[in-house]
Protein backbone atom coordinates (compact mmCIF):
# COMPACT_ATOMS: atom_id res chain seq x y z
CA UNK A 1 0.00 0.00 0.00
CA UNK A 2 0.96 3.47 -0.68
CA UNK A 3 0.23 6.83 -0.09
CA UNK A 4 -1.20 7.33 -3.54
CA UNK A 5 -3.92 4.25 -3.38
CA UNK A 6 -5.38 3.90 0.00
CA UNK A 7 -7.58 0.83 -0.08
CA UNK A 8 -9.75 -0.18 3.10
CA UNK A 9 -8.29 -3.52 4.31
CA UNK A 10 -10.19 -6.71 2.44
CA UNK A 11 -13.10 -7.98 4.58
CA UNK A 12 -13.54 -4.82 6.38
CA UNK A 13 -16.15 -3.49 4.36
CA UNK A 14 -19.59 -4.83 4.11
CA UNK A 15 -22.91 -4.51 2.60
CA UNK A 16 -25.60 -2.85 4.81
CA UNK A 17 -28.19 -5.42 5.66
CA UNK A 18 -31.25 -4.98 3.76
CA UNK A 19 -34.44 -6.44 6.57
CA UNK A 20 -37.99 -7.08 5.69
CA UNK A 21 -37.49 -7.77 1.95
CA UNK A 22 -38.72 -11.01 1.91
CA UNK A 23 -38.42 -14.59 4.04
CA UNK A 24 -35.37 -15.15 1.57
CA UNK A 25 -33.40 -12.53 2.19
CA UNK A 26 -32.77 -13.34 5.83
CA UNK A 27 -33.96 -11.07 7.79
CA UNK A 28 -37.99 -10.85 6.62
CA UNK A 29 -40.95 -10.54 8.25
CA UNK A 30 -39.87 -9.37 11.56
CA UNK A 31 -36.52 -7.94 10.42
CA UNK A 32 -34.99 -9.48 13.53
CA UNK A 33 -36.90 -8.16 16.33
CA UNK A 34 -38.61 -11.01 17.24
CA UNK A 35 -42.85 -11.29 17.43
CA UNK A 36 -44.41 -9.16 19.33
CA UNK A 37 -43.83 -6.50 22.18
CA UNK A 38 -42.52 -2.81 22.91
CA UNK A 39 -38.68 -3.99 21.44
CA UNK A 40 -40.02 -4.60 17.89
CA UNK A 41 -42.44 -1.79 17.48
CA UNK A 42 -41.56 1.33 15.39
CA UNK A 43 -39.71 4.03 17.53
CA UNK A 44 -39.16 1.48 19.61
CA UNK A 45 -36.34 2.73 22.16
CA UNK A 46 -37.88 3.83 25.48
CA UNK A 47 -36.01 7.13 26.76
CA UNK A 48 -32.96 6.90 28.96
CA UNK A 49 -34.13 6.00 32.46
CA UNK A 50 -37.60 4.35 31.75
CA UNK A 51 -38.82 1.52 33.79
CA UNK A 52 -41.69 0.22 32.29
CA UNK A 53 -43.82 2.88 34.62
CA UNK A 54 -42.09 2.41 37.76
CA UNK A 55 -41.20 4.85 39.36
CA UNK A 56 -37.55 5.60 37.73
CA UNK A 57 -34.55 5.86 40.66
CA UNK A 58 -33.71 9.46 39.13
CA UNK A 59 -36.90 9.87 40.71
CA UNK A 60 -37.16 7.85 43.54
CA UNK A 61 -33.31 9.10 45.05
CA UNK A 62 -34.43 12.14 46.58
CA UNK A 63 -37.26 10.54 48.59
CA UNK A 64 -34.56 8.17 49.77
CA UNK A 65 -33.25 9.12 53.46
CA UNK A 66 -29.20 9.03 54.96
CA UNK A 67 -27.78 10.03 51.66
CA UNK A 68 -24.51 10.93 53.13
CA UNK A 69 -21.87 13.60 51.84
CA UNK A 70 -19.12 12.12 49.81
CA UNK A 71 -15.96 13.16 51.83
CA UNK A 72 -17.48 15.14 54.31
CA UNK A 73 -15.51 17.47 56.93
CA UNK A 74 -15.98 16.50 60.55
CA UNK A 75 -15.28 19.22 62.95
CA UNK A 76 -14.88 18.92 66.91
CA UNK A 77 -17.40 22.06 67.45
CA UNK A 78 -17.65 24.47 70.60
CA UNK A 79 -19.98 27.17 71.28
CA UNK A 80 -18.27 30.75 72.49
CA UNK A 81 -20.50 30.43 75.69
CA UNK A 82 -18.61 28.03 76.48
CA UNK A 83 -15.22 29.65 76.29
CA UNK A 84 -16.34 31.75 79.09
CA UNK A 85 -15.06 29.62 81.46
CA UNK A 86 -11.24 30.37 80.31
CA UNK A 87 -8.61 32.65 81.83
CA UNK A 88 -8.64 36.02 80.01
CA UNK A 89 -6.08 36.50 77.31
CA UNK A 90 -5.45 32.68 76.92
CA UNK A 91 -4.68 30.68 73.83
CA UNK A 92 -8.09 29.03 72.80
CA UNK A 93 -7.11 25.56 70.73
CA UNK A 94 -8.22 22.58 70.29
CA UNK A 95 -5.56 21.04 72.70
CA UNK A 96 -6.16 23.76 75.65
CA UNK A 97 -9.79 22.73 75.69
CA UNK A 98 -9.04 18.97 76.01
CA UNK A 99 -6.61 19.73 78.75
CA UNK A 100 -9.00 21.90 80.72
CA UNK A 101 -11.53 19.14 80.40
CA UNK A 102 -14.03 21.82 78.14
CA UNK A 103 -14.24 19.27 75.35
CA UNK A 104 -13.89 15.58 75.58
CA UNK A 105 -13.20 14.24 72.79
CA UNK A 106 -11.38 14.94 69.34
CA UNK A 107 -13.64 14.60 66.53
CA UNK A 108 -11.26 16.39 64.05
CA UNK A 109 -10.25 20.35 63.88
CA UNK A 110 -11.87 22.62 65.81
CA UNK A 111 -14.76 24.70 64.43
CA UNK A 112 -15.91 27.76 66.89
CA UNK A 113 -19.91 28.44 66.94
CA UNK A 114 -21.81 31.23 67.86
CA UNK A 115 -24.40 30.67 69.98
CA UNK A 116 -23.73 32.62 73.47
CA UNK A 117 -22.33 35.43 74.56
CA UNK A 118 -18.81 36.06 75.12
CA UNK A 119 -17.25 38.13 78.14
CA UNK A 120 -13.84 37.02 78.05
CA UNK A 121 -10.91 38.64 75.32
CA UNK A 122 -9.65 35.47 73.72
CA UNK A 123 -7.13 34.32 71.43
CA UNK A 124 -9.07 31.80 69.50
CA UNK A 125 -6.72 29.48 67.03
CA UNK A 126 -9.08 26.94 65.40
CA UNK A 127 -9.38 25.79 61.64
CA UNK A 128 -12.97 27.04 60.93
CA UNK A 129 -15.26 29.44 62.53
CA UNK A 130 -18.79 31.25 61.82
CA UNK A 131 -19.15 34.79 61.23
CA UNK A 132 -21.21 35.31 64.41
CA UNK A 133 -18.58 33.39 66.41
CA UNK A 134 -15.68 35.46 65.15
CA UNK A 135 -17.60 38.83 65.60
CA UNK A 136 -18.55 38.03 68.88
CA UNK A 137 -14.99 36.98 69.82
CA UNK A 138 -13.27 40.08 68.39
CA UNK A 139 -16.54 41.90 70.15
CA UNK A 140 -15.30 41.21 73.37
CA UNK A 141 -11.36 42.32 72.76
CA UNK A 142 -10.01 38.89 71.85
CA UNK A 143 -8.78 37.93 68.37
CA UNK A 144 -9.51 34.73 66.12
CA UNK A 145 -6.93 33.26 64.07
CA UNK A 146 -7.50 30.29 61.02
CA UNK A 147 -5.61 27.40 61.74
CA UNK A 148 -6.74 25.77 58.22
CA UNK A 149 -4.80 26.04 55.59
Amino acid sequence: MRLNDPKPKTGSQHRRRRVGRGIAAGQGASCGFGMRGQKSRSGRPTRPGFEGGQNPLYRRVPKLKHFTLINQKQYTTINVGKLNELKAKSDVTLESLMAEGIITSNDGPLKVLGDGELTVALNVQAAAATQSAIAKVEGAGGSFQSTES
